[in-house]
């Protein structure tokens, strides 16, 4: 499309858009953002489920992640096309809000795009259609409400054996799928250590030790961090303690001239020795209002010196600077106390304790592990594994697990897993889609049949005839056996409910919710309009330079009469 916008004034075209502005309008690039978005969805439709695989992405720089996680998968691809970042954005936000669902978010938004295609082309206006998705979804999102068991938290075991199950059904697609019933209960322990009331899981740390099999792996109710940079006399301390007081300091403690930013003028040798011994002398009395203080576990965020380490080593004390900021946080939330600025007026309030203390060998690291704490809300989950891809990919796995275990705790009403609530939620809406007329039924019935891609998809990855799938789905659902989903182990369909796949009812509202903005989004976009040629004025290859389409130096010589040089 030309970029002379406007009427005509005395004759001459009305310029709006810099030269070089490219814009493409109408159904045409409607479609084209419409295929865009379904080209995204075959790179990750093949991961979802038990049977789903999985993507090795290798970037620039040669650095290769394996991983089956859809928000991990696009945001490693890169994708430039404006309108295809839409289902990134998705992934990403279903991703932060729930933790797992990343897949399937995308998948239900690329087919709903995918069933609505018929009626752009046959001229339906795209309001028209997100009326009707817009409708569709809350028709859903209320069904699945209706439909969601809520769990008795009264019975800690019943609720606890909840919990693992979701965690198993999150983690089926995974590649710990092998280690399942593992892992399921450490994430459980992991979650249920947390503060019930904000549930922040950053406050469990996670950290990755090549090496050994990931039934190496092990939850430390406490924290443990990798021991920090080490000065000589450290070997002369102390590795373990029983029932130790611990000070966390944002305190440095190095021996350091003042000499860079300060000027002194003495007439006197002994004046200069004077200014020497006040820096041995601030740095001494630190240390002796620490020691004064009874802890014998002394971490800080800053550099812990030589001199300081030798000092703590002759009193049998312990200490660890250049502490991370997150590993500080997680230690005071399990020690109690809370971090000192100044070594000054530490009262007995500001230190924190545990059950044990001990630096010990896990692998190829060494470990300090803080254990058996009082005000333990945190902890620390040591993963063991081959590669270290491998390793990365279980960290992932295991914080989608650690989501859905958190939005069970706060939510704890389930819904069954194994596509048994969209083929009910496709059910639903069929059957209201019989009850309206005009254009409405069609979208609603093409929304219904938009659902059905999940279950399609499962059989498809795991090698099922999805048709015969989908049909017995479709009897079954109609004769009322609202839970029934297909059956990865047998090839068959079965009650879902009864066979323990659960999954939080918030992850398929949350996706329902986000797959149908995401899809209203690009329906309602007619108009793409590229300015990546013009650039503010200036030289060209230096900053602020306009860069020239192809050829566009010549053309400009040639109007001028002029020859190009060679």
């Amino acid at each position: 499309m030309s970029n002379r916008l406007g009427g005509m004034l005395g004759g001459a075209p009305v310029i709006v858009l810099k030269e070089g502005t490219d814009t493409s309008q109408g159904t045409p690039q409607l479609l084209s953002n419409i295929g865009a978005c379904i080209s995204i969805v075959s790179c990750v439709a093949s991961t979802l489920g038990p049977r789903g695989m999985d993507k090795l992405i290798v970037n620039g720089r040669g650095d290769s992640t394996i991983s089956n996680d859809g928000a991990t998968i696009l945001k490693l691809l890169e994708i430039v096309h404006p309108a295809a970042k839409t289902l990134v954005d998705i992934a990403r936000a279903q991703d932060a809000e729930v933790g797992d669902g990343t897949t399937s978010v995308v998948l239900l938004a690329g087919e709903m795009l995918k069933e609505c295609r018929a009626f752009i082309e046959e001229g339906v206006s795209p309001h028209t259609i997100i009326k009707g998705y817009r409708k569709a979804a809350q028709l859903a999102t209320a069904r699945i409400q209706e439909l969601a068991v809520s769990i008795d938290r009264s019975d800690e075991a019943a609720f606890r054996d909840l919990l693992i199950k979701c965690a198993g059904t999150s983690m089926s697609s995974k590649l710990i799928v092998s280690q399942r019933p593992f892992f399921s209960r450490m994430v459980v322990d992991a979650v249920t250590t947390l503060d019930p009331n904000d549930l922040d899981e950053s406050l469990i740390g996670v950290k990755k030790v090549p090496g050994g099999a990931m039934q190496d792996s092990l939850l430390v109710r406490g924290v443990a961090f990798k021991k920090t940079f080490a000065y000589a006399g450290f070997e002369q301390q102390p590795k373990s303690f029983t029932n130790p007081k611990v000070l966390c300091l944002n305190v440095e403690l190095e021996l350091k001239a003042e000499k860079d930013n300060a000027e002194v003028r003495i007439n006197q040798v002994s004046e200069y020795q004077a200014i020497v011994d006040a820096e041995w002398q601030i740095i001494y009395s630190k240390l002796e209002a620490i020691v004064k203080t009874g802890a014998q576990v002394v971490l800080s965020k800053l550099p812990i010196g030589d001199l300081a380490t030798q000092y703590f080593a002759d009193r049998n004390i312990f200490c660890a600077g250049r502490v991370p900021t997150d590993d500080m946080k997680r230690v005071v939330q399990a020690v109690g106390g809370s971090v000192q600025s100044t070594t000054s007026d530490i009262a007995p309030q500001h230190l924190g304790t545990c059950g044990k203390f001990e630096e010990k060998q896990i692998g190829g690291e060494r470990f300090n592990l803080f254990e058996d704490c009082s005000a333990a809300r945190t902890c620390t989950m040591i993963l063991r594994g081959g590669a270290e891809q491998f390793i990365a990919e279980v960290e992932r796995s295991l914080h989608d697990a650690i989501m859905i275990v958190k939005r069970a705790m706060k939510n704890s009403t389930v819904v069954a897993g194994g596509g048994a609530i969209e083929m009910e939620l496709s059910r639903h809406l069929r059957e209201h889609a019989r009850t309206i007329s005009g254009k409405q039924q069609l979208i609603i019935s093409a929304f219904a049949k938009s659902l059905e891609c999940i279950p399609r998809q499962l059989a498809d990855n795991a090698g099922f005839d999805a048709t015969d799938i989908l049909n017995k789905l479709r009897m079954t659902h109609a004769q009322g056996n609202k839970w029934d989903g297909v059956d990865i182990d047998s090839e068959d369909v079965r009650d879902n409910m009864a066979g323990f796949v659960w999954e939080p009812s918030v992850v398929k509202i949350n996706a329902l919710g986000s797959a149908a903005e995401a899809a209203c989004l690009i329906l309602s976009v007619d108009e793409t309009i590229r300015n990546e040629e013009s650039q503010p004025p200036g030289g060209q290859g230096q900053p602020g330079g306009q860069k020239l389409p192809p050829g566009a130096a010549q053309r400009a010589l040639k109007q001028r009469g002029g020859v190009p040089r060679r």
